[in-house]
């Protein structure tokens, strides 16, 4: 039987990591009321450690949390090394060879999450989010076929429910409600992938200036990621392909080392490493890394950002790219229908479109990445096409895999990345002059920022 609803508010928040904290602040620094329900207590250990600059430069300088991320003294990352397809040596970019990332914006940072996350989540609270950890939604109230709250158990497990005009579902792909969208996932053929990581010090770091660089290496099962957090620690994770999953089973300690024997590389950089043994990064854990996506992001009253509509393969470390971009693009639409000005079906139908082509971008080109016959070279030139950027294939390349290259207005009948950049850009800009900068929509009838960022218009003419 159900109990009555305690309390109201204009939008209720389910997970506290960057989508949640993200959607959560953008909506209450218009000045609704929003509540934001964690299940586990902040600081907590999240996997996802690497940056991209839009992220950093855009987003969070939306949020008002720039001075904070470099106060905190993370670890720049200026670019990327990867020893990857038919090259057999390691080959290097510099975001700072885009004309997207200029001056200072030609950085992202190497975060630990339970700092990165905290900072958000302290920020949301500061800009007037109640934020309540310890508390586990556990279903969604509806009301004459809408989503109208959730039903939740609170820090000292009493079952409460509570209402809203909007329910948002950031908690992951791990989420408990978002099925209750309606429609099944749908997961990739191409990658079934399963993740086997911990954490080193004193592991090995590359010369100066990439020092700071995310490392990929392919070897014969997959791949290795080599995260340098801070001068000591790194955290160094396998991606196996789907024929390789047997290598995870048993003792976990044993098969992470057999791997990193695989890999000279990554052997080389843990020469005179040691595990981390104790703490957060004391353990060796296994993600499972199959893609999906979801068949709907949303239904009236319930919208789905990052993790819990969808997930792709973490190469180009996307993951915090795709939560909070999704959380702008969400708080967008709740904060234009709240205000009145445009009905919720378009508006989160424009949520839907942008999101879905986004994630279908980056889906596509790490699909075509992972053909490990072709060279850097090759890579570049492929960027370039699928950018129809008119300048140096190397150029098109960062500015794809640097969050700055989407030209959303330019579609090509490939239909793979036509630009994963340009809307980086963009949200860079809107963050430094306040003002919109996309007044052409991305498909016929679409709705485009409104001059301040945090809503849709319609376009003018």
């Amino acid at each position: 039987m159900s109990i009555a609803v305690e309390e109201e508010f204009d939008v209720i928040v389910v997970g506290g990591g960057p989508g949640g904290s993200t959607v959560a602040t953008l909506v209450a620094m218009q000045g609704n009321r929003v509540l934001l329900l964690e299940k586990e207590e902040f600081p907590r250990y999240q996997i996802g450690e690497s940056l991209l600059p839009s992220t950093v430069h855009g987003i969070c300088r939306l949020l008002g949390v720039s001075e904070e991320l470099e106060k905190a003294s993370f670890m720049p990352k200026r670019g990327g090394t990867f020893r990857w397809g038919s090259n057999p040596e390691p080959w290097s970019f510099s975001f700072g060879v885009s004309s997207k990332f200029p001056g200072p914006t030609s950085k992202a940072y190497q975060v630990e999450r339970m700092k990165f996350d905290q900072i958000l989540l302290d920020n949301a609270r500061r800009k007037g989010v109640e934020v309540r950890e310890r508390c586990s939604v556990v279903d969604v109230l509806e009301r004459d076929g809408r989503v109208c709250g959730v039903r939740f158990d609170d820090a000292d497990g009493v079952r409460r429910e509570a209402g809203a005009r909007f329910v948002v579902d950031a908690s992951g792909n791990r989420s408990r409600i978002h099925s209750k969208v309606g429609g099944r996932r749908v997961y990739s053929e191409h990658f079934k992938n399963i993740a086997l990581f911990g954490y080193f010090e004193g592991g090995k770091r590359l010369p100066a200036p990439n020092s700071g660089n995310i490392l990929s290496v392919a070897f014969d099962s997959g791949w290795f990621w080599y995260i340098p957090l801070t001068d000591q620690l790194t955290s160094v994770g396998a991606v196996l392909r789907r024929e390789s999953l047997d290598r995870v089973q048993g003792d976990r300690e044993k098969a992470l080392a057999a791997l990193i024997a695989e890999c000279p590389l990554i052997a080389e950089h843990l020469a005179d490493a040691r595990r981390v043994e104790s703490g957060p990064y004391g353990e060796i854990r296994v993600r499972k890394d199959y893609s999906y996506s979801h068949e709907r992001f949303w239904r009236p009253g319930l919208v789905l950002v990052g993790d819990a509509a969808c997930f792709i393969d973490p190469v180009f470390s996307s993951g915090v790219h795709l939560a909070t971009y999704s959380a702008l693009l969400a708080a967008r639409s709740i904060n234009t229908v709240l205000r009145e000005e445009v009905d919720e079906t378009r508006c989160f139908e424009e949520y839907e479109a942008r999101y879905r082509k986004e994630f279908g971008h980056f889906h596509d080109f790490v699909l075509s990445f992972y053909d490990m016959h072709q060279d850097e070279d090759s890579y570049f030139w492929s960027a370039r096409e699928i950018t129809a950027s008119g300048g140096p294939e190397l150029e098109a390349f960062v500015e794809l895999v640097g969050g700055g290259a989407w030209d959303e207005r330019a579609l090509l009948d490939s239909s793979v990345i036509q630009s994963v950049l340009e809307e980086g850009a963009r949200l860079q800009v809107q963050a430094a002059i306040g003002e919109s900068i996309d007044d052409e929509p991305i498909r016929p009838g679409g709705l485009v920022p409104s001059p301040d960022g945090l809503g849709w218009a319609h376009p003018v003419g």
